[in-house]
């Protein structure tokens, strides 16, 4: 037998008791995000648990218990001589709504959420196949509220530049489509921003493209409609100045087929902005990134297996900077540009052009 390392064990013991934390810590802290405690303890003094039920409107013994948690986990400071409880402001920055794109609670809510499919994944590992998309009724609320705080801030001043005469073009007025728009949170941004310009949303998800269509409701933009469509069947051909694809493509079942579909919706000359999660195509470049364990962990639990679950090519979230370039040139695309914006460190932006065009 292999002689046992016992320090190597005793340190992994206590990675194992970190891991173990973390994940009841990250329930703790979504919790925190839905309730606004975190949010009401932002603006409060050190107070006890009744004060800060009381400030936030919730039962005591829930806080109590609650603050306990995240007091142990080193969330929340605490003051065992007073019996106060207080959230200091270098905690808050990264906790609160406020904190937009920062706020790293609303990832902490992943946890709870693909833990509902997880005996499902597990079936999955023995009988191959995936969970089908239309078993994470909830994702996409959980997408469109981590992607707007991010949008919200960056979408007009950091992303708009990034595109070939941005501002000037959308403003003068050209055809845009988002493919898995989703919500259509960004094409509401930018269809109340250029008015000029037309919008076309297309998802597979019916509810998130009646909110999409509220939201422009809403706010009185008649520029902009949304259509259910496969992203692989884009019925469209040639009709777009702008496209693109925010976190959309490595879920798809048969991303090539995309990608064709969103070359030949182009206008030559038109251009093709394609976010995606910020990895390398190979493990070993990815192992020291902060967050690879939870990019991993949600491509196993949802991108990989939703498209597995409809025979796809599983890319993964972490399919990497490499292999899409690769695909996004076997497309057709040319001139591609990777770059990447202050407010958003997760992801990759691929800028690229569809060959003709006037000249």
């Amino acid at each position: 037998m292999a002689t046992m390392d016992k320090q190597r064990r005793a340190e992994f013991l206590s990675r194992m008791t970190g891991i173990m934390n973390g994940g009841a810590l990250s329930l703790m802290c979504s919790i925190g995000h839905k309730t606004g405690l975190f949010d009401t303890m932002s603006s409060m003094e050190p107070a006890t648990s009744h004060e800060i039920a009381e400030a936030a409107g919730l039962n005591e013994r829930y806080v109590r218990e609650w603050l306990a948690a995240v007091s142990a986990g080193g969330v929340v400071d605490y003051d065992a001589e007073a019996g106060t409880f207080h959230l200091p402001p270098e905690h808050a920055g990264l906790l609160t709504r406020a904190s937009g794109p920062l706020n790293l609670t609303t990832y902490c809510q992943y946890v709870a959420l693909l833990g509902q499919v997880e005996d499902e994944v597990v079936t999955a590992f023995r009988e191959g196949g995936g969970v089908p998309y239309d078993r994470f009724p909830a994702f996409q609320t959980l997408v469109a509220e981590s992607s707007g705080q991010r949008l919200d801030k960056a979408l007009i001043s950091q992303v708009v530049p990034l595109l070939p005469g941005g501002y000037d073009r959308l403003a003068a007025g050209i055809d845009v489509a988002d493919v898995g728009c989703g919500s259509g949170r960004a094409l509401n941004l930018l269809a109340a921003e250029f008015p000029q310009s037309r919008f076309t949303g297309f998802d597979i998800a019916e509810h998130a493209l009646e909110r999409g269509r509220a939201m422009a409701a809403e706010r009185g933009s008649t520029n902009i409609t949304f259509e259910a469509a496969d992203a692989a069947q884009i019925a469209h051909n040639e009709e777009f100045d702008l496209i693109t694809t925010f976190d959309a493509i490595h879920d798809q079942a048969k991303p090539d087929t995309v990608l064709k579909a969103i070359f030949n919706a182009l206008r030559p000359g038109g251009t093709y902005l394609c976010v995606e999660p910020k990895a390398s195509s190979h493990l070993h470049e990815n192992l020291d990134l902060p967050m690879a364990p939870m990019m991993y962990t949600i491509s196993t639990m949802h991108c990989m297996t939703v498209s597995l679950a409809y025979d796809g090519d599983g890319l993964g979230t972490a399919w990497g900077e490499q292999l899409a370039i690769e695909k996004l040139t076997d497309a057709g695309f040319v001139d591609i540009q990777v770059g990447g914006i202050a407010d958003d460190r997760a992801n990759t932006y691929f800028v690229m052009n569809k060959p003709g065009g006037p000249g």
